[in-house]
């Protein structure tokens, strides 16, 4: 949905643009890792701990550190984490002393934490200390409006990257993408305009460019018959030109 990128943006326009911006994604550390990656260590703290560690909120100090996804975050680390905050110190694993450290801090996630506080696996203390200035960045899907500023932005990266000259995606082939559900977001969209772009042989994307899933969203939203297979059994054959 543009997270990170929202952010970043939130960062450039702060008191302290200048200031270091550190992104970590919770969901992709490993959990025997996430202390140490976020508080740091000191050497010979564990096995493996072979030299110090500065930990990233250590490293955002001046400047803004985003926790994406940090409701996937293990309840035990979620009292280190607002102490962190609350305080604005943090301690590194192995450590002896408090360490003193100043930053603004943007957390994201895809969970519903109200609903995580509920079932006892976020702690409601460090929910309303997360939830000062909530911000709601609906999925694609319901913000297909920002779909051709989008695709002529992709399109001007890859025709860039892969030098190419595709003008532009024909008007229908854009009713056909508005109409697809976007499971993937933005990135998916990225990814679909990189394979066009890569694979085009003409300066216009049309419908037939499309992978065989945009079809069978478009006959899905314009038939009532429910069986995909039924559907898919009665695709006219030049929709499947472009399939290996």
């Amino acid at each position: 949905t543009g997270k990170e990128l929202l952010a970043r943006h939130l960062h450039r326009c702060s008191e302290h643009p200048d200031g270091p911006f550190v992104a970590v994604n919770l969901a992709a550390i490993p959990r025997e890792l996430v202390e140490s990656t976020l508080f740091g260590h000191e050497k010979g703290s564990f096995t493996g701990a072979v030299q110090q560690r500065i930990g990233k909120f250590e490293l955002a100090a001046g400047g803004t550190l985003f926790l994406d996804e940090v409701g996937d975050l293990k309840i035990d680390l979620q009292a280190k984490l607002l102490r962190a905050i609350q305080e604005g110190e943090i301690e590194r694993v192995g450590g002896m002393r408090p360490i003193r450290t100043s930053f603004r801090l943007i957390a994201a996630t895809n969970v519903d934490l109200t609903q995580a506080v509920k079932q006892g696996t976020f702690r409601e203390d460090l929910f309303y200390r997360l939830n000062v200035i909530p911000v709601r960045l609906p999925p694609l899907r319901e913000r297909i409006e920002d779909l051709p500023v989008l695709i002529d932005f992709f399109l001007r990266r890859y025709n860039a990257r892969f030098k190419k000259n595709v003008q532009g995606i024909a008007a229908s082939t854009v009713r056909m993408l508005s109409h697809y559900w976007w499971p993937g977001n933005i990135r998916e969209l990225e990814n679909l305009v990189e394979r066009l772009v890569a694979t085009a042989s003409h300066e216009w994307i049309t419908d037939e460019d499309l992978p065989f899933e945009f079809h069978a969203a478009e006959l899905d939203r314009t038939t009532s018959d429910t069986s995909l297979l039924d559907r898919a059994l009665n695709l006219p054959s030049d929709l499947f030109i472009n399939l290996p």
